[in-house]
């Protein structure tokens, strides 16, 4: 079933939606038979909804494919991530209220440290803070390229944005330079059609500038580029599911895939008690609520599993209150599984807990792989479960006569 399918379905409501996303919550044991980062928290409050509910399994993109964040969170969103494909770029655009215009070519990048080999060795530059990375990307935006206007903007941390507007109509279809290791140079900028040509040949212009500019910082010396895309033209969230929906988080990046669906967007400092204080703020004035924490994904890539445990059980004590302002159905899960034993994304389906609505209650269940694989729920698609909420929601109509 397509979004416009489930458009000619979605009706108006009373209960609401929450959808509160873990980042990289899917994970592994750390030893053989062991439990997982989900499995070790201790959760009562996903548990009890587990109970109220049910659980399961549900593969982002398809079985064996490591998905980003962007797919990943399209995905929940209830699009197709094969068939809704966007460059990080243009997500990192909208996170920071970028004025991003047809034709612009919008580029996610990495500030990052190379030997002097110019080989990768650290892909974030230590995590260098915002703090510290503010006057290397002052050095950026003052790169000038023949073929195209160069624009730089911070993002957070070791993240910025480049957005490049070539003199002549290109394509974004340029290759990162970012291959997702270390030990290994960037890989050099190529166009994979002839249309991306003018986009590929500034892109490669700026970055050897970069290398220039930034040869003697520390520890941010060099930068990785990834996520090269130009805005859509796709179906409204809102106007699909028919819910007044709106984004809180503190990561620009995920504030602009729900800006890029149409929802509205709130960002908040990075806390737990922000987030349920901007939707107890706002829980009268929508019908949809994303609310997304980075922390579980970051010690996952940081291979800390008993960080991960420690930012899951802080997530369960907040969860009574975010429900609660809701009030309606709540679906938990994540984007995608950040195994900290892997110390990255991996292709592990990942578990979610849809709870409120008409169901069948699983008594004795808890939050965790093990149990949502045997949930009654199913395994499904990452795009199947909004359509699941809508309707426990009571907002999707009968389908035929």
């Amino acid at each position: 079933m397509n979004l416009s399918d489930i458009a000619a379905l979605a009706q108006p409501g009373d209960r609401k939606v929450l959808l509160l996303v873990l980042d990289g919550l899917g994970g592994l044991p750390a030893a053989l038979g062991g439990r997982t980062e989900l499995e070790t928290a201790r959760t009562p409050n996903l548990d009890a909804l587990v109970g109220l509910g049910g659980c399961g399994l549900h593969t982002p993109v398809a079985s064996g494919i490591t998905p980003g964040s962007g797919p990943g969170h399209l995905s929940l969103f209830g699009y197709d991530p094969l068939r809704y494909q966007i460059g990080r770029g243009v997500l990192s655009a909208l996170g920071i209220g970028f004025d991003l215009r047809p034709g612009d070519i919008a580029v996610r990048g990495n500030l990052c440290t190379v030997d002097s080999n110019g080989v990768v060795i650290d892909r974030r530059a230590g995590r260098i803070s915002t703090e510290e990375a503010r006057p290397v990307c002052d050095l950026l935006s003052r790169i000038q390229v023949p073929g195209a206007e160069a624009l730089v903007e911070q993002v957070k941390e070791h993240r910025f944005l480049l957005v490049l507007r070539p003199n002549a109509s290109s394509t974004a279809d340029v290759m990162d330079t970012d291959t997702g290791l270390t030990g290994v140079p960037p890989r050099p900028i190529a166009a994979r059609s002839e249309a991306a040509m003018p986009a590929a040949d500034a892109a490669r212009d700026w970055v050897e500038r970069a290398a220039h500019v930034l040869g003697g910082q520390t520890p941010a010396n060099m930068v990785l580029l990834r996520g090269f895309g130009s805005l859509p033209e796709w179906p409204r969230f809102p106007e699909v599911f028919q819910m007044r929906s709106l984004a809180i988080a503190a990561y620009p990046m995920y504030l602009g895939v729900a800006r890029l669906v149409g929802m509205e967007a709130v960002q908040v400092e990075d806390s737990l008690e922000a987030l349920a204080e901007e939707l107890e703020r706002q829980a009268d004035d929508y019908d949809f609520f994303f609310l997304h924490v980075k922390g579980t994904d970051k010690a996952g890539e940081d291979g800390d599993f008993d960080r991960k445990v420690s930012v899951i059980e802080s997530v369960d004590a907040v969860v009574p209150r975010l429900v609660d302002a809701v009030g309606g159905v709540t679906l938990v899960t994540g984007d995608h599984s950040t195994p900290a034993t892997m110390a990255s994304h991996s292709w592990h389906p990942v578990p979610f807990l849809l709870s409120g609505g008409p169901a069948r209650a699983s008594a004795g269940a808890s939050f965790g792989e093990s149990e949502c694989a045997r949930g009654s729920l199913g395994h499904v698609k990452g795009w199947e479960l909004l359509p699941l909420a809508a309707a426990r929601a009571g907002r999707l109509a009968k389908y035929g006569a």
